[in-house]
């Protein structure tokens, strides 16, 4: 089968375009650099040619509120407009858990967007929603840092490493569409402060977390159920310990 995996030069990207390749199908890593625009629409004519299937694993270059909608709406419109010319038989989007819960934030309303755009296209479609990837919590830490402290919230999440992800990808590209949404998580649920404060050890970082309910996530706030997956998940089987033991490191 052709394959056409948006985003497939990035983290999730990259890894489920080996997986798949390593399967004997033809897969299209089709990004900007690429010379795949889903903005413009540069290349996705020429792209989509042929393809059976289509994963959408790209993400807004900003997020700042505005720009993220408009990024998963434009993009959205694109890709479905031309996924319907080229015939496409299943549409994959990779989004988050707790999107329908957290529309405070500008990020997870842009999601939102994105997966309304999906179910009243005419494409078969999978939705597949994801816990936080263990290779963002860098990054989940900086919002909230203020000096040598860094504010989160004590909220549950159950994070997910990245080859984990990449293996639900391919595998729900290769069933039939779902019409709906299937979650993924990692297999430890963990306080997101807890969590933090084990990743900053482990880094030498001399930065200590302070637990505060109100610190914002995205610009919205927590509660236990908000970043969680509910019943049956797809369950990952790398943990943070393992997966911070071959995790590439940052200077």
């Amino acid at each position: 089968m052709k394959i056409v995996i948006i985003g497939g030069t990035g983290l999730i990207g990259s890894k489920t375009v080996e997986r798949l390749r390593k399967k004997g199908h033809e897969v299209v890593a089709a990004s900007p650099n690429t010379g795949v625009n889903t903005i413009t629409g540069e290349g996705l004519t020429e792209a989509l040619a042929g393809a059976d299937i289509v994963l959408d694993l790209a993400n807004s270059p900003s997020f700042a509120d505005r720009d993220v909608l408009e990024f998963f709406q434009t993009s959205g419109k694109n890709l479905l407009a031309a996924e319907a010319a080229a015939s496409v038989k299943h549409h994959i989007a990779l989004s988050v858990v707790g999107t329908e819960r957290l529309q405070e934030s500008g990020y997870f309303r842009g999601k939102l967007a994105q997966e309304e755009l999906i179910r009243k296209s005419p494409i078969p479609y999978t939705i597949v929603h994801s816990t936080q990837f263990f290779e963002f919590l860098s990054g989940i830490a900086e919002p909230g840092t203020v000096g040598d402290k860094v504010h989160l919230s004590p909220a549950y999440v159950q994070p997910i490493a990245s080859d984990d992800v990449a293996d639900a990808m391919a595998e729900v590209a290769l069933a039939p569409p779902v019409m709906g949404t299937v979650e993924i998580a990692g297999p430890e649920k963990v306080r997101l402060s807890d969590l933090v404060g084990r990743y900053l050890k482990a880094t030498n970082d001399p930065r200590s977390v302070v637990v505060d309910a109100h610190a914002r996530y995205f610009g919205a706030e927590l509660n236990d159920e908000s970043l969680v997956p509910g019943l049956d998940p797809r369950l990952g089987s790398i943990g943070f310990e393992e997966w911070f033991a071959t995790a590439p490191r940052r200077k």
